[in-house]
């Protein structure tokens, strides 16, 4: 019972964490978006996207999908500059 307990409450945590980390994410892609943008037109139309889409997944609840998804948009921004 005790690990079960356990289990539940490191899972709730997580889930918790996830959420805060994906605003982080979004407002760093923001600003390098404002600051260094991609040259490339069809890497920042995919930024774009791939950011739109990490803060919808977020609004839904589905935080782990969204780090995932605003990770490759962050990505994408590394290998531009």
């Amino acid at each position: 019972m005790r690990r079960l307990t356990a289990f539940l409450v490191t899972a709730l945590l997580s889930t918790s964490l996830w959420a805060m980390h994906c605003p982080a994410d979004m407002a760093k892609i923001d600003q390098l978006l404002k600051t260094s943008p991609p040259s490339d037109a069809a890497v920042l139309a995919q930024v774009q996207q791939l950011r739109s889409e990490g803060e919808a997944l977020h609004k839904t609840g589905d935080h782990s999908q969204s780090v995932k998804v605003l990770g490759e948009a962050m990505q994408l921004l590394d290998a531009s500059e």
